[in-house]
This record gives structure tokens, C-alpha cells and sequence, in this order.
């Protein structure tokens, strides 16, 4: 492997360099990670080169490859190749067989996300599923902004309900109404901060809910 330019551990592996594995490997380097980018093309190698720590052209399906580039010394690796998904399963079990610990992987199905969960992927994304769902949360409703932190559990931004102002969280006893936790608070031009018992709303801020996705979504109903 590339002599690196400084000894730390933040240090990752990207296979693939397309849309996905490309944006990601660029803002891991905006936050300071050393990133060896891994992809078949030359032509995407080429095009990240100066950008990425390191990048290489190499067959990630090949595991005389993987060990030349020194992958088994990484403790992070994401496998971001998409469309060929015979090439994301075998890169994603040769990375498992060199016992690299902290192994993410790329799916396009929920199908493709189980069998790389079961060849041995630490962490299974789908990016397009998932932005399909929070944008289809955001249409529908009254929310913000949505994230999904597991299936049926959800953090939810909107605006504060009006028969909530004015009355601390504990006396509108919203957790016992609506099932859901306030967890922080944005006054006009300010930043979010956390929210207590003691926190008293008032007419144009924000809040961050936290609870069941159903709860989530009803509570933004009521406003």
C-alpha cells in the first residue's frame, strides 16, 4: 500500500467509486480520514486521484489483490458498488475472510441487503430506499425533516404545535398524548439546543421528536 501521508486510524477502504462510494470518500476527506479509493475503472480512479488520499486500480473480487493493497490492515472498508451485485457479494465476503472489523456495504434491494448481511456485512445501506421513504415522509405530512433510526423508530423535525406553546413539556404532558419525547428545541435565529421538562415553546420553533414512526407522524398531524 501507499506510504500515507500522516499514522492515524482513521483510515478506510472504498470500493467503488461511483456516485455513492465518490461522495462519501470526498466528505470523509473534508473530516480529516485517510481514504484508499478502489475501483476497476481507471477512468474513476484517475478522475479521484488527487482528491482521495490514495486511490488504486484493482479488482476488489480478487483476494491477491485486496491482500496487495494491504485491505486487512484497515478497520474500516465500505463496499459501494451497486449495480453489479454479484461483484458487491464477493467483495463484501473477501473483506470478511481478511477479518476487516468494521465492514459496510451498498445495497439496492432489501433482497441484496440480507445476502450481504449474510455473507457477513457489518452494516447494510440502502441510499436510494431510504431517501425514497424520508422523502415520501416530508410529501405526505407535516414534517421537516425525517430520519428512520430503525424500522418503526423515528426522529421527526417540525414545527411547534400551537396547543403546545406557551407551557413547559412537562405540563403539556405531550410524551402522555402522543407517545413521543421532544428532544430538542430551535429558537428564531438560534441554534438547536436540548430540550427538558422545564422547556417552554413558543410561536415559531422547532422541535426534534423522537418515538414510534406512527407517533411521529401523528404528532405532526396535529399541528
Amino acid at each position: 500500500m501507499p506510504h500515507s501521508k500522516k499514522v492515524s486510524d482513521k483510515r478506510i477502504l472504498v470500493i467503488g467509486l461511483g456516485r455513492f462510494g465518490s461522495s462519501m470518500s470526498l466528505e470523509l476527506v473534508n473530516h480529516g480520514w485517510e481514504v484508499l479509493g478502489m475501483d476497476s475503472s481507471p477512468r474513476l480512479v484517475q478522475m479521484f486521484s488527487d482528491a482521495l488520499t490514495h486511490t488504486v486500480i484493482a479488482d476488489a473480487t480478487d483476494d491477491e489483490a485486496l491482500r496487495q493493497i494491504g485491505a486487512a490492515q484497515f478497520s474500516h472498508a465500505v463496499v459501494a458498488i451497486g449495480t453489479h451485485l454479484e461483484e458487491s457479494i464477493l467483495a463484501t465476503s473477501q473483506l470478511v475472510d481478511l477479518g476487516v472489523p468494521d465492514i459496510w456495504a451498498k445495497a439496492v434491494s432489501r433482497r441484496h441487503g440480507r445476502i450481504l448481511e449474510q455473507v457477513g456485512a457489518h452494516h447494510v445501506v440502502l441510499p436510494e430506499h431510504d431517501m425514497g421513504e424520508r422523502v415520501a415522509h416530508l410529501v405526505s405530512g407535516r414534517m421537516l425533516d425525517y430520519v428512520e433510526l430503525e424500522e418503526g423508530f423515528s426522529l421527526g423535525k417540525t414545527k411547534a404545535p400551537r396547543e403546545l406553546l406557551g407551557k413547559s413539556l412537562r405540563e403539556t404532558r405531550v410524551r402522555h398524548k402522543y407517545g413521543i419525547t421532544v428532544v430538542s428545541v430551535k429558537r428564531l435565529n438560534e441554534q438547536f439546543t436540548y430540550a427538558t421538562e422545564e422547556t417552554v415553546l413558543h410561536k415559531g420553533d422547532l422541535i426534534v421528536v423522537a418515538g414510534r414512526t406512527e407517533d411521529v407522524e401523528r404528532f405532526a398531524e396535529s399541528n
